[in-house]
């Protein structure tokens, strides 16, 4: 990120960059941000490529195009998956590639023994934009209530990170809303957050959990038909369980290691709020059950990958199973 914000400063812009990872709204945010230093409001000499049908040839042929009346033409290819296919002749292309060009490509996901990816690492730069910490949220958080002049206290702040979750995108919208809601006050409260922001899935995830732990098989499945009526895929909800049991096998590991709860939060990358939480949890259920139920989420996903079960099945029947 250093990297690219610097050679916007000093409009020394490498030929190709790949912006990749987990975190969409970074992804998003920088590559908008390059089009719009390397051709500011120039739909001329701007293409973007977002259909995971494009060919490669195609964008060869607009790269090759030299720019109508400016320096730079910019080429954005989105979502192409040329970083996990057999990409070796676009790989081949880039050195001969004008200097006038500069090809962006933004990708949710990359095999790094790609070749593409290789040559593009040895000719441009590639930035991964990975899922920030709780500890980065709540600077990024306060960062942008800072530019708007509003304060917001740290058990609230800590507070709406774990009510609404972790994704940046959904994280702004939010904050929007609740900046909207709270007019001329300068102060967000937790009685704010409760009334103005989503139920999201994140808290549902800890509800479910607790039902599976206490065997309340009804309620569990309750919570996750709820899910599947907020349209949440059954994929992103087997991993969030699993990233749940997850984390409570680590901090439960954190504490009996010695650790205070600080220690653990900077060792885990989670704040203070989320910690107590996490730690009560943890408490109620043994290493033994934790490494059964993350067990037991491995064998799900191994059997929808591999076509053995349908995804909403298997995640109905791991449910089940983890609260009889």
């Amino acid at each position: 990120m250093k990297q690219i914000n610097e050679d916007i400063k000093t409009r020394e812009f490498k030929k190709v960059y790949l912006i990749y990872g987990e975190e969409g709204y970074l992804t998003r945010q920088f590559t908008d941000k390059l089009m719009k230093a390397i051709a500011p409001n120039d739909t001329m000499n701007c293409t973007c490529f977002k259909e995971k049908s494009v060919e490669v040839s195609e964008v060869i042929s607009i790269a090759d195009t030299l720019p109508f009346f400016t320096e730079k033409r910019v080429v954005v290819v989105e979502d192409s998956g040329f970083f996990k296919r057999d990409s070796s002749d676009f790989a081949e292309y880039l050195p001969h590639m004008p200097e006038t060009t500069c090809l962006i490509f933004k990708e949710s996901e990359i095999d790094r023994r790609n070749k593409l990816y290789k040559k593009v690492k040895e000719l441009g730069y590639c930035a991964e934009m990975k899922r920030q910490t709780e500890r980065g949220l709540e600077r990024w958080v306060l960062g942008l209530l800072s530019k708007e002049e509003i304060q917001i206290s740290k058990d609230a702040l800590e507070y709406f990170l774990q009510s609404v979750g972790t994704d940046m995108s959904l994280l702004k919208n939010e904050l929007e809303k609740l900046v909207c809601y709270i007019g001329d006050r300068k102060f967000i409260s937790k009685e704010d957050i409760d009334t103005i922001c989503s139920i999201q899935i994140t808290g549902h995830i800890f509800d479910m959990i607790d039902a599976i732990s206490a065997h309340n098989q009804k309620r569990a499945m309750k919570l996750y038909y709820d899910l599947v009526a907020l349209r949440e895929p059954a994929m992103r909800i087997l991993y969030l369980i699993n990233r749940q049991y997850l984390q409570l096998y680590q901090v439960k590991e954190l504490a009996e290691s010695g650790m205070n709860e600080n220690e653990i939060g900077k060792a885990a990358g989670l704040s203070s709020y989320v910690v107590k939480k996490v730690l009560q949890k943890a408490s109620k259920l043994t290493k033994k059950e934790l490494e059964y139920s993350i067990e037991k989420c491995v064998k799900a996903d191994e059997g929808i990958k591999t076509g053995l079960i349908k995804d909403q099945m298997a995640v109905e029947l791991l449910i089940v199973e983890l609260s009889k």
